[in-house]
């Protein structure tokens, strides 16, 4: 495969020679006979950042190519899938993938064949005006093209009107959504955060079935990847869709029968509890290049240690969670939750089940926020680490009901008030993750002592240094978080609070 330079074209069908010859009278296209038909694999992220920002990456035998609408292609020799782009050697490619999710993995989104084929347009005297190359793709559902053009000199306008003319044959929307219309119809992309539509009158048991069951399907969506170990997202987007289905059974006090609500509390958090100790070992994992950095050289061998050790307890916890997923068991409990959230006929009312759901919105938010602003008031460099976690808990319940709610609010009022909840949040996960360390790691210490209590020197010094630093960091972490809810509860946040959830005077 040639890299042609000039503009390119994504098309959601194979090109029609006779079509664009109609659009673009006087000139005749000659399409030449293609090479030999290959494989090729299309990346993304389980997220498909790539689609979302309007770029297609194929992986064609050694080669990746990246084709981005109205610019020329790019290849690098390098396989992608399975990799982090990180990772990926430096070349083209890489360095137009600058910003892709570093968490994230190139993984298979779908497969192919593909030929090229040259393209030449001529006018009636049999001149040529405009080159280009046509990628033709195939999949068992679909075709595609990709065309590339080229500009040749004193042809300026009859580049343009040929570009215009392959350009208006892309039926299925601009660039890479052309490309997955036509390959892979149906095909939507991956959403973390799935759009709710919600109605300000619409009873409140049905907001929670519909919220309910919509996080049930997206932690269903990461199951394979966890399965499969692609990346540690999986594992995490899991864990966030069954925390936000587990905050609506909470929250929504009054909206199930107390009995119901105690059983569904207990169904959510015991399949939380068993990824726990998968996502505690995936962070540490992840920090590990951070908790280097904390301590001297001198103490790296006995940190080595340790995370030797916690790659084999992943590997193991990986085993187990693995087997979870796919038994029977589980798949059972979670086809009868899917179940049971599909419309309202099975579940038990409580008394604000009716309610309406911008009436209830209003009044759950409101309380939240005031809960969030008593605790956050009175912390201080001398406040109980408890503390400080509670206020942790509580905005984050805030921050979930807000995203909840928000299509009934007013967009523009939500995102100047989500921003410094956000920022609060941010500090208050520093802090509170400074702390689960320290007594994690302390506890791995005990764990991995003998019955004297002894423990490994090396390792020993390495996690007392560690846990040193760690202490400091909350220390100035705690400051952090006041002065980011002062910026919080600033006069006007406070006044687009009051606006939104709160119309009655005090």
């Amino acid at each position: 495969m040639t890299e042609p330079s000039g503009i390119q074209c994504i098309l959601s069908q194979s090109i029609d020679q006779s079509l664009v010859e109609k659009l673009i009278p006087g000139f005749a296209i000659r399409i030449g006979p293609p090479t030999e038909s290959r494989s090729f694999v299309l990346l993304d992220c389980h997220d498909q950042s790539l689609r979302n920002s309007g770029r297609v990456l194929l992986e064609v035998g050694e080669t990746l190519w990246l084709f981005r609408n109205g610019r020329a292609p790019l290849s690098q020799r390098c396989k992608g899938q399975g990799r982090f782009v990180q990772d990926l050697p430096q070349g083209p490619v890489t360095a137009a993938l600058k910003g892709f999710p570093k968490l994230r993995a190139l993984m298979q989104i779908g497969t192919g064949e593909i030929q090229t084929k040259p393209l030449a347009v001529l006018d009636e005297l049999e001149k040529t005006l405009v080159r280009g190359t046509a990628w033709c793709l195939s999949s068992q559902k679909g075709q595609a093209a990709i065309v590339q053009l080229q500009r040749l000199r004193g042809y300026e306008k009859e580049f343009q009107k040929v570009n215009t003319a392959i350009s208006a044959l892309s039926g299925g929307g601009p660039g890479v959504e052309a490309l997955c219309a036509g390959l892979f119809p149906g095909m939507a992309a991956y959403r973390a955060k799935p759009e709710i539509k919600l109605g300000e009158a619409e009873p409140s048991i049905q907001v929670a079935a519909d919220i309910i069951q919509t996080y049930q399907k997206v932690a269903r969506q990461n199951e394979y990847g966890v399965i499969a170990d692609i990346d540690t997202e999986f594992l995490h987007d899991y864990r966030v869709s069954l925390r936000k289905v587990r905050s609506v059974i909470s929250l929504f006090k009054g909206v199930f029968s107390d009995t119901q609500t105690v059983q569904l509390k207990r169904v959510f958090s015991d399949l939380m509890a068993a990824t726990g100790r998968m996502r505690d070992l995936d962070v540490y994992l992840l920090e590990k290049d951070k908790y280097f950095s904390l301590v001297p050289p001198s103490l790296h061998a006995g940190l080595q240690e340790m995370f030797d050790l916690f790659e084999k307890e992943r590997a193991k916890e990986l085993s187990r969670l693995s087997r979870r997923l796919r038994s029977d068991e589980y798949n059972a409990r979670m086809s009868d939750l899917t179940a049971m959230f599909n419309g309202t006929d099975s579940l038990t009312p409580g008394s604000n089940a009716k309610r309406a759901a911008h009436e209830y919105a209003c009044a759950l938010i409101w309380k939240r926020y005031r809960t969030v602003c008593k605790i956050a008031r009175g912390v201080t460099d001398e406040t109980r680490d408890e503390t400080v976690h509670d206020l942790r808990i509580d905005c984050k319940k805030l921050r979930y009901l807000m995203e909840i709610f928000g299509p009934l609010f007013d967009e523009k009022s939500f995102k100047t008030i989500i921003k410094p909840l956000k920022k609060l949040q941010d500090n208050l996960g520093v802090f509170n993750d400074c702390a689960v360390q320290q007594k994690s790691l302390t506890a791995f210490v005990a764990q991995h002592s003998d019955t004297r209590g002894r423990v490994d020197a090396r390792m020993g010094l390495a996690i007392g240094g560690l846990i040193a630093v760690l202490d400091q960091r909350q220390k100035a972490e705690r400051s952090r978080v006041i002065a980011s809810f002062q910026k919080f509860d600033g006069p006007d946040t406070r006044r687009l609070f009051r606006t939104l959830f709160h119309r009655k005077k005090e």
